[in-house]
């Protein structure tokens, strides 16, 4: 259920006051901590994501850098006096746990630092899957990866218009909530919590979608959801709509983007101008392709789209019966979508696990 474990236990400290600076530097050593000082760009980025525990300098607060960063748990603010209104809404935007007060609070924040170095986070990768077109198959082979990732990994609804990913696992009657439930949520979560009230079936956690009441999914709730089950070490899959908040992909900062292609013009007509788009968040995306009988060849694919193709799915008879007896996809061995599922299960291991040894060095 967890990925590698983060090499570096090194707390992050976001402040350009040099007084507290020292002064926290000073808590860390006593803690036998050594700490990270980041600014901004991808350092503060890959700190951010990877750090135990950010300390975040009052001084900091509202500061475009950390604006642009997706919340995450472990987050405390420090200052040495009383912070004005304005400045505690920023230290709640940010999803801090708490402001510490120094010199009040520094039997506090010892301790605290010192949990975080004795318990490094261990991080769940992120996998988040699209389709280019309607019908691509994109829930299907989400799904499956999921399963091949269990017991432990969770799937994630990301389309409130598909009719929910709860049915894909049979699990549509199982008790848990569900988006409704959940939309309202931001910043911290309790991962183990938020874990145990989902429904579950054959080792995957499952948020669904409400076929009674759908509705967009919040970005923030989404981004919530995810760093919440990545905290205690939960392996995540996201899948995405193509119709859903545009910066929904950019935000969540997955480890592997995969898009779904089935073998045709048209589609891989689309998904070229997915991963084209500026600022596209499948800029990096690996492609699925569906094999279509006496369409494009999985080369063909990748020239059109120009991304490199993962995996190629044969056309699996099973799976539609399957899906309509409410039965699971396999992920058999043998079977089609168990051998892209390992596949792509294998790549996400490995770009995560590069991810947190490069955040180390």
């Amino acid at each position: 259920m967890s990925s590698s474990r983060l090499p570096s236990a090194r707390p992050l400290v976001v402040s350009s006051d040099e007084d507290l600076v020292d002064e926290l530097l000073r808590l860390l050593a006593a803690a036998g901590a050594e700490a990270e000082l980041a600014a901004g760009g991808p350092a503060l980025r890959r700190a951010h994501r990877q750090a135990p525990l950010v300390l975040v300098g009052g001084d900091a607060l509202g500061g475009s850098a950390l604006r642009s960063l997706p919340r995450r748990p472990g987050v405390v603010v420090v200052t040495t006096g009383e912070l004005p209104a304005t400045e505690w809404a920023s230290a709640v935007e940010l999803g801090a746990e708490r402001v510490a007060v120094l010199p009040a609070d520094e039997s506090w924040l010892l301790e605290r630092v010192s949990v975080a170095v004795r318990s490094p986070v261990e991080r769940g990768w992120l996998l988040a899957v699209g389709g280019s077109c309607g019908g691509a198959g994109a829930s299907t082979v989400a799904t499956a990866v999921a399963l091949a990732a269990a017991p432990g990994a969770l799937l994630i609804d990301g389309d409130p218009w598909g009719g929910g990913l709860d049915l894909l696992l049979g699990a549509e009657r199982a008790d848990g909530l569900r988006w409704p439930d959940l939309a309202g949520l931001r910043g911290r979560v309790a991962g183990g919590a938020l874990l145990a009230a989902l429904p579950e079936v054959r080792g995957v956690h499952v948020l669904a979608s409400s076929r009674e009441v759908p509705e967009p999914v919040p970005v923030e709730a989404l981004v919530a959801v995810v760093e919440a089950a990545r905290s205690v070490g939960c392996p995540v899959v996201v899948d995405l709509s193509r119709v859903g908040p545009p910066d929904a992909a950019a935000a969540l900062d997955a480890d592997v983007t995969v898009l779904v292609v089935p073998g045709r013009l048209r589609a891989a007509t689309a998904a070229r101008l997915l991963v084209d788009a500026p600022g596209s968040p499948w800029s990096a995306a690996q492609l699925v392709v569906g094999r279509v009988p006496g369409g494009l060849e999985r080369a063909e694919v990748a020239d059109v789209v120009g991304r490199p193709v993962l995996a190629e799915l044969p056309h699996d008879r099973s799976a539609v019966p399957r899906g309509e007896r409410g039965e699971p996809p396999s992920v058999a061995v043998r079977s089609p979508l168990g051998g892209v599922a390992r596949r792509v299960l294998t790549e996400v291991r490995t770009a995560a696990g590069e991810r947190a040894g490069a955040g180390a060095r």
